[in-house]
């Protein structure tokens, strides 16, 4: 049996729909600057719908490098949030990260030029790099 985690979902394209039209360009924006960043990291889509709660972020797409999951875009109502896995060995000399948890550290994405910024594809490049 295949578990919800490493079952493909439905295409991006079709998550992308119903992402609020305020947030998509952020999260095509974030989309690009990874391919851009890691143009062969391998692109997964989420086995998930939108939450029914406004605080709980929605998880679209991970991206993976020989199998190892490196970073991640979800959104709330009013932003993205690109996420890496290993976020907390990242060395962030911009500021840029948050989060406390065990591992996981994330952006804020409140713009289409936020997910552009240099600062922001530096820490993308960091963390494929780790991988």
């Amino acid at each position: 049996m295949t578990s919800n985690r490493t079952a493909p979902g439905p295409p991006v394209s079709e998550h992308l729909k119903k992402v609020p039209a305020a947030v998509r360009p952020t999260v095509q924006a974030a989309r690009r600057t990874i391919k851009a960043v890691a143009p062969s990291a391998t692109e997964i889509s989420y086995r998930s719908q939108p939450p029914r709660s406004k605080s709980a972020m929605w998880k679209i797409v991970r991206y993976a490098v020989d199998g190892v999951d490196v970073a991640g875009i979800g959104t709330f109502p009013t932003y993205a949030s690109l996420y890496f896995y290993r976020g907390r060995e990242l060395d962030d000399d911009s500021g840029l990260l948050k989060g406390g948890g065990k591992d996981m550290r994330f952006i804020r994405l409140r713009t289409p030029a936020d997910a552009e910024a240099p600062a922001t594809k530096r820490m993308v490049r960091k963390a494929f790099q780790l991988k």
